[in-house]
């Protein structure tokens, strides 16, 4: 029988309910002594619980974990976060220290590659311009959006044309956890695939089904282009001016990834010429000001970066952290473990 171990759980009552399941908890139990901790950015409460304990279940809004704070983790082996990225309280003292880590971020996958494919097939069948127009007062005839200075004249057919997703050339730039999942689905569905990722091998591309190319040629050809890559230094902006401008007439660029990705302001110039559509889940600002003129434009779908929000995607969530605790417990390796050298690679 596994030896019992001192978990320490920060994270609020809201995330708790949220997250794990009453089923997720009596695993955490039946491991081992679980100290709750309500506030999971306050410093002094971690380093205060920290001593003895040999697992840290992290969850939203964790405190940095710095040399002070874990200068009290004298038994500390394993950081398990129950949610998705933690670049913004991973340091590399976690690492030198030898502990490992883990998280939850499998979880969000599905939902978020579901949305983007929602997201891909509106973008398609030009659904946010029928509706725009339906609450307009207009029918089929009015779904043009206007250029920037408000006329439609010279609006191309290729701007207005639906197309459907077999056959359709979609382009998908990242493939992580979430454009794996995505990638997948339009495989399904039979759709043509480009995909744009310098870790993606020939070989691993013809085992999903997709070819290879370079941004510019995928840019080029795809009548979607979906955003699947990571925050990293080298993919800030990626989508720019000139990329932008190798979209052709009538095509969509799908983002549930980071804005970081993305120059907003060369977006919302092709945007407002009418020439290109867009679906977007995540924005500079968040909130999303009220005013931003990109709430004004019918050829553009919006939602609240709400894309993983599910209910089964928190359940499961709760689900993986006690899975990977089990594991953890037991000496089985870990299905979902951060190396350093990963997290460079990682959102």
């Amino acid at each position: 029988m596994a030896e019992t171990q001192r978990v320490v759980l920060a994270a609020t009552p809201s995330f708790r309910e949220m997250v794990f399941a009453p089923e997720s908890m009596a695993r955490l139990s039946a491991i081992g002594e679980v100290v709750i901790l309500d506030d999971p950015g306050d410093a002094d409460a971690l380093m205060a619980a920290l001593p003895g304990t040999e697992v840290l279940i992290t969850s939203w809004g964790a405190t940095p974990l710095t040399a002070e704070v874990l200068a009290a983790a004298d038994r500390l082996r394993l950081i398990a976060h129950s949610a998705s990225s933690v670049k913004h309280f991973m340091t590399d003292e976690v690492f030198r220290r030898g502990i490992r880590v883990t998280q939850a971020g499998q979880a969000m996958a599905r939902p978020v590659a579901e949305v983007s494919l929602a997201f891909t097939l509106a973008m398609l069948h030009r659904i946010h311009r029928f509706n725009h127009t339906m609450h307009a007062g207009g029918w089929r005839e009015d779904a043009i959006a206007p250029t920037s200075t408000g006329s439609t004249a010279g609006t191309s057919d290729a701007v207005l044309a639906q197309h459907g997703l077999a056959g359709s050339g979609i382009g998908v730039v990242g493939a992580s956890r979430t454009g794996l999942e995505y990638i997948r689905m339009l495989v399904a569905l039979g759709a043509d695939v480009v995909v744009y990722d310098p870790y993606l091998t020939d070989e691993r591309a013809a085992e999903l089904g997709v070819r290879g190319t370079t941004l510019d040629e995928l840019l080029r050809t795809s009548r979607v282009v979906a955003l699947h890559a990571p925050t990293l230094p080298e993919t800030h902006h990626m989508i720019g001016a000139r990329e932008l401008a190798l979209m052709p007439d009538g095509a969509a660029l799908v983002n549930t990834a980071r804005s970081w990705l993305v120059d907003t302001a060369a977006l919302l110039t092709e945007l407002r010429s009418g020439r290109i559509d867009a679906a977007l889940d995540v924005f500079d600002s968040e909130p999303l000001p009220a005013d931003d003129p990109v709430r004004t434009l019918p050829n553009v779908l919006l939602t609240p970066h709400r894309a993983a929000g599910t209910v089964e995607c928190y359940l499961e969530m709760g689900a993986i952290t006690a899975a990977e605790l089990e594991r953890f417990s037991t000496g089985q390796p870990l299905q979902h473990e951060l190396t350093q050298a990963a997290l460079q690679q990682m959102a």
